[in-house]
């Protein structure tokens, strides 16, 4: 007979479980001001994003990069 889950796996899967729930702990007020870096952001540079976004929407003619389409030289 084939047992899908052994003891020693349900165990390792226990410990796993707990290891994981202790790494969640709740952040202080005074600790978020450390969290809230321009270094932590999803894009840190925003404004550079879009320059490039606009540089080669006007490059490669595409429509859709929010601004307007260029003559090719990445000027408005």
């Amino acid at each position: 007979m084939i047992r899908a889950f052994s003891p020693a796996a349900a165990w390792l899967s226990l410990v796993l479980i707990c290891w994981l729930a202790a790494a969640c702990t709740p952040v202080q007020p005074w600790q978020r001001g450390h969290l809230a870096k321009p270094q932590m952001a999803l894009e840190p540079y925003p404004a550079q994003r879009t320059l490039r976004e606009h540089v080669y929407g006007s490059r490669e003619a595409v429509v859709g990069t929010g601004s307007a389409s260029g003559g090719g030289c990445g000027c408005y």
